[in-house]
């Protein structure tokens, strides 16, 4: 018997051989199949089952454990961006933390959560962007001093210019009255995405739709990749807009802005949202040459993740 088991396995058991915990990738009743064509005599599952178990080999899924090599310059990051927030904070100077919520679509589907309701509501069976009626790409901004959030509802794609645009809404319609006189803007971003430290576009139209159109500085800092759950925006302002609308089928943009808005916590958060309907270009590429002329200064420390704009030209205040 233990032979043809051993048989049997050899080719479909999996494991770390430093621990000796094994596992099996076949299915029991398919393990049974394969003894039969081995033995005279047929073994039930369950019996396999124990025989297995006495072996230390049973299912397995995977786990979470493993990391990649994190950036050598993750820590000095970290402690650079704790300097800059304080920097800031000291000066009355305003700081943001901005990021992409997850895209959503508009439709009876599945959103993970419950309701307090008598009926549970029906949604479809399946997730295929086919079904949906349009698209949400909620951009969110969270100001760290005031402990409010600001989203900004996109139709068409997350590009660098929505993102931008995103940003500028929020500084002309409350940055401006909450910041009154403030020369200069922290603006705290993932290393990747729409906002990211690679895209171009994303600080082209920061110096032109920020800094010359308002006169105003702006330094931004990114998390190292993998530490974007660091990012403020993420524990303060998303969470508690995925716990608004737990459960609820976001069926159109009038649902999703008003589960933005109805956002709030004991703590004092409050949630501002609007609609940006425009169609944004994806893939649009910025020159060396177009660059160049951006009045852009890295930091010495982390460079690629840390660098100022300031003003070609007297603001207009668009």
């Amino acid at each position: 018997m233990n032979e043809a088991i051993d048989q049997v396995l050899e080719a479909e058991v999996a494991g770390n051989p430093q621990t000796g915990h094994l596992w099996v990738r076949q299915s029991l009743k398919k393990l049974c199949i394969a003894l039969e064509h081995i033995l005279t005599l047929r073994i039930c599952c369950e019996t396999l089952r124990r025989l297995l178990k006495k072996r230390r080999i049973g299912l397995k899924s995977n786990v979470k454990r493993l990391h990649p090599k994190p950036s050598p310059d993750r820590d000095k990051q970290f402690q650079y961006i704790t300097e800059q927030r304080a920097n800031f904070r000291q000066a009355g100077l305003p700081i943001i933390s901005v990021d992409t919520k997850k895209k959503e679509l508009l439709g009876p589907f599945f959103n993970r959560g419950k309701q307090w309701c008598t009926k549970a509501t029906e949604v479809y069976t399946h997730d295929f962007p086919s079904y949906a009626e349009g698209k949400a790409i909620p951009y969110g901004i969270y100001d760290v001093t005031h402990n409010r959030g600001y989203v900004a509802v996109g139709t068409s794609a997350d590009t660098p210019e929505f993102a931008v645009d995103a940003i500028v809404w929020w500084w002309k319609t409350f940055g401006l009255i909450l910041y009154p006189g403030a020369s200069a803007l922290l603006i705290l971003a993932d290393g990747g995405g729409s906002n990211g430290y690679r895209p171009r576009r994303w600080k082209q139209l920061l110096q032109e739709k920020m800094v010359d159109a308002f006169g105003l500085e702006v330094t931004v800092c990114h998390y190292p990749t993998g530490a974007s759950k660091w990012n403020p925006i993420e524990h303060r302002l998303f969470s508690q807009i995925s716990r608004t609308w737990a459960g609820t089928p976001l069926t159109s943009q009038a649902v999703v802005l008003e589960a933005l808005t109805n956002t709030h916590t004991s703590t004092g958060l409050i949630v501002e949202a609007t609609l940006f309907d425009r169609i944004y270009e994806k893939a649009l590429s910025v020159s060396d040459a177009d660059m160049n002329l951006l009045n852009l200064q890295k930091h010495s420390t982390c460079p690629n993740w840390n660098y100022s704009f300031r003003p070609r030209k007297q603001g207009s205040y668009l």
